[in-house]
């Protein structure tokens, strides 16, 4: 339920303390998530040092320029979310801009995984393997793994951005609400755009 008036949620007795705690949650929430990324990320590491050449032949398959276009989105999107915390007279402008690069960065994805089921690559959409190496398609799996995953992360991040912009847009928050929100929601967008920045290069860069 939304409160109509600016007491602080029980049992907290001043805004600050619960601002303290939500952000003491969040970070925690944020570090947990981070870890998951991060082992996806240290065995992928470890596949290019153990299989070079089969992790080579599978990223030179890689649409790396459309993910290059989906790293300036995330770039952008995180800007504007950063502008939404220092701009309180723009900060519904700046959701919904964040929300709309959040969805093309999507469908640019769903165009890359279109190409990769076209030609046979993505994992669970072929008959057979297409790669020399065995160690190729064990890495393409560890690539749909990790992308499917931070796109799930990305479609939450805009559903969250979404949510705020309408309670926002209907005055359905008041300030210390609606401020203690997008702090929340900016660090996860934040962290979700992180998590890319990692990605990119970990997945269709190094080894090209």
């Amino acid at each position: 339920m939304i409160r109509s008036d600016e007491r602080p949620a029980e049992p907290f007795v001043a805004w600050a303390q619960q601002r303290e705690a939500a952000r003491l949650g969040m970070w925690l929430f944020l570090a947990s998530e981070a870890m998951m990324f991060g082992s996806l990320i240290m065995v992928a590491w470890f596949f290019r040092l153990r299989h070079p050449n089969g992790v080579a032949e599978a990223v030179a398959g890689l649409h790396y320029l459309l993910a290059t276009g989906n790293t300036v989105l995330l770039l952008t999107s995180s800007l504007l979310m950063t502008l939404a915390v220092s701009e309180p007279r723009r900060v519904r402008w700046c959701l919904l801009g964040a929300a709309v690069l959040g969805v093309l960065f999507l469908g640019c994805k769903g165009v890359e995984y279109g190409l990769e089921i076209h030609e046979g690559v993505l994992p669970g959409f072929n008959d057979h393997s297409t790669w020399q190496a065995p160690s190729a398609q064990l890495f393409m799996n560890l690539y749909f793994i990790a992308t499917a995953l931070h796109g799930l992360h990305v479609l939450i991040a805009v559903g969250l951005a979404l949510w705020l912009y309408s309670a926002l847009k209907r005055d359905r928050l008041t300030p210390h609400q609606g401020a203690m929100r997008l702090e929340m929601i900016s660090l996860y967008w934040h962290l979700v755009d992180g998590i890319w920045v990692l990605l990119f290069p970990t997945l269709y860069l190094v080894g090209r």
